[in-house]
């Protein structure tokens, strides 16, 4: 399973669930997650997605950490059952 297959369901998944994610990049900030995932219920998801055996950079670390100090809403997903699991929280 690639990172790409796991991203392409997260959007289906998200969609399906009445929501909208939007693919992130940021030109002045490395580490930033992938995806920002807006939800029907208002919440907002900083989403960080990887592929099963992948790896979190030290820069994408430091976006978690920051992002948990700021009390924001982020998940770093290694799998279709992993998105399963986030969906259903």
């Amino acid at each position: 399973m690639t990172e790409a297959d796991i991203e392409r369901y997260f959007v289906w998944v998200v969609r399906r669930a009445g929501g909208q994610t939007y693919k992130f990049r940021s030109p002045t900030q490395r580490g930033v997650a992938d995806r920002i995932a807006c939800m029907p219920d208002g919440k907002t998801w900083f989403v960080e997605i990887k592929k099963p055996g992948g790896r979190v950079s030290p820069l994408q670390h430091l976006f978690a950490r920051e992002m948990a100090v700021l009390r924001q809403n982020y998940a770093c997903l290694w799998s279709k059952e992993d998105v399963d699991a986030w969906l259903a929280q």
